[in-house]
């Protein structure tokens, strides 16, 4: 298996760290608002090859942070009147459903930024004690990027042409820094925002960080994938390296993968453009599947173009292959004979290559536009050799093969049951009522069971609104 590593910009075997376990991190997003869909392509990105990596026989530990203390969380909680923690936990909680329904799997471990503070605040102390950090006066903590060499191995930079470029965009207020490259770690309390405890000031911890001291806690100091959007090489990824790897004196992740860019009609998305949609939005004109499947037909660390022309299209080619599957499906209780029959071992065999094809594109750093195709030309083999004639071992080892390979892709197999609006509305008062009683697992479990059927729930302060995703 082969895997693009940026850290040194090109391909290279993939051997874990452990034989037959992989341990892998995932930045996740800042949750002040829905999710976007440019937030939602590394979700689908690195669920995918999560899944293909247990399809492989590995045991994957995956974790994937939520950033619940932020500037922008505390702007909305001010301009709502409500406190901050208001706004994360009902993001974090639209966050799910929105993953839900594109069918990404909950991580191993969702940790939160601030019930995670006690790490962050050992991983700065260590870093003190090492000389790679120091206190301002005004109690803000800075890491001392000259103390580590390697700073902007990752991104290629030069560290000295880093130096000239933030002397010139010096922030005000960031007097206190021995060098204009150093990065925060801790910084003061303002009014009316939260803040805990620590050595050095009342405060809160800066973002680089929080990602550091997750990582350690879940998965131990040396992981061997780290993953996100291309944005995040630098300074984010960056400054994660420095400061783990001073922390700990051991090389922090063995594979660096990220995720090209996602553009809006060729242009890139952005509010002030009007051409900024959340997946919520999107899930009112498409089945967030369809969404899936779009993410899928380009290659990862491929810039991807959304259109609504292209989503159709994408749209028709999941319909393909449901069409395929229910002719696989009908053939199985339907087809004269049982089991396979001699004329059938060709196409058996044509199965097996294509199968190989798409463990060969999978391996190729994750290639699922390739594997996409091979699942294309499973369809048109289903289509042009299962027939009234065939056995039924034949079309359910296709179906089989077929619903596989789609389940490592994240691609439900199932069509979506029409569900009738009484139904959900009965749903939505038992969960109303389970949540009047204090009883928030079954209200949790109806919401999961809502999902499940393709009914996305909202809870808004005119109550609950719900529609079909």
């Amino acid at each position: 298996m082969k895997i693009f590593n940026t850290l040194k910009g090109r391909k290279e075997e993939f051997v874990p760290l452990e034989p037959g376990k992989v341990k892998m991190y995932v930045c996740g997003p800042t949750v002040y608002n829905f999710i976007h869909i440019g937030n939602a392509r590394p979700m689908i990105v690195f669920d995918t090859i999560r899944r293909y990596l247990e399809y492989k026989g590995y045991d994957v530990n995956y974790v994937s942070n939520f950033t619940d203390v932020d500037d922008k969380i505390i702007k909305k909680a001010v301009e709502e009147g409500v406190d901050s923690s208001v706004i994360s936990e009902r993001y974090i909680g639209e966050c799910k459903a929105d993953m839900a329904a594109m069918n990404v799997m909950p991580a191993t471990v969702h940790p939160k930024a601030t019930e995670e503070i006690d790490g962050m605040l050992d991983l700065i102390g260590t870093l003190v004690k090492k000389g790679h950090a120091y206190r301002a006066a005004d109690g803000t903590v800075y890491f001392r990027t000259s103390s580590f060499k390697e700073y902007g191995k990752l991104s290629h930079k030069n560290l000295d042409d880093l130096v000239s470029g933030f002397r010139e965009l010096k922030v005000t207020g960031e007097e206190g820094k021995e060098d204009p490259s150093d990065f925060v770690l801790w910084k003061p309390k303002k009014e009316g925002e939260p803040y805990w405890e620590s050595p050095w000031c009342q405060g809160r911890p800066g973002w680089h960080i929080e990602c550091s001291a997750m990582s350690r806690k879940y998965l131990g100091e040396q992981i061997d994938i780290h993953g996100g959007g291309e944005d995040l090489i630098f300074p984010h990824h960056e400054n994660e390296i420095a400061q783990s790897e001073a922390a700990s004196g051991k090389e922090f992740a063995k594979y660096w993968m990220h995720n090209g860019f996602l553009n809006i009609d060729n242009k890139k998305m952005s509010k002030s453009l009007g051409n900024f949609f959340t997946v919520r939005e999107i899930s009112e004109k498409f089945d967030l599947q369809v969404l899936r499947f779009f993410m899928l037909s380009a290659h990862y660390r491929s810039p991807l173009n959304f259109s609504e022309e292209l989503m159709e299209a994408s749209k028709n080619g999941l319909e393909r292959i449901y069409n395929g599957l229910d002719k696989l499906r009908e053939l199985e209780s339907t087809a004269a004979a049982e089991t396979l029959l001699e004329e059938e071992k060709p196409f058996c065999q044509k199965m097996e290559e294509l199968v190989a094809k798409y463990e060969a594109a999978m391996e190729d750093d994750f290639n699922t536009a390739d594997a996409v195709s091979a699942v294309f030309e499973l369809v048109k083999l289903g289509n042009s050799t299962a027939h009234g004639e065939s056995s039924r071992e034949y079309a359910a080892t296709l179906r089989k093969t077929l619903e596989s390979l789609c389940g490592v892709l994240g691609i439900v197999t199932q069509r979506k049951k029409e569900v009738l609006d009484e139904e959900v509305e009965a749903m939505i008062a038992a969960r109303g009522q389970a949540r009047k009683e204090k009883n928030f697992a079954l209200a949790d479990e109806i919401r999961q069971k809502l999902l499940d059927m393709g009914i996305v729930l909202e809870d808004t302060r005119e109550g609950v609104k719900w529609k079909r995703a």
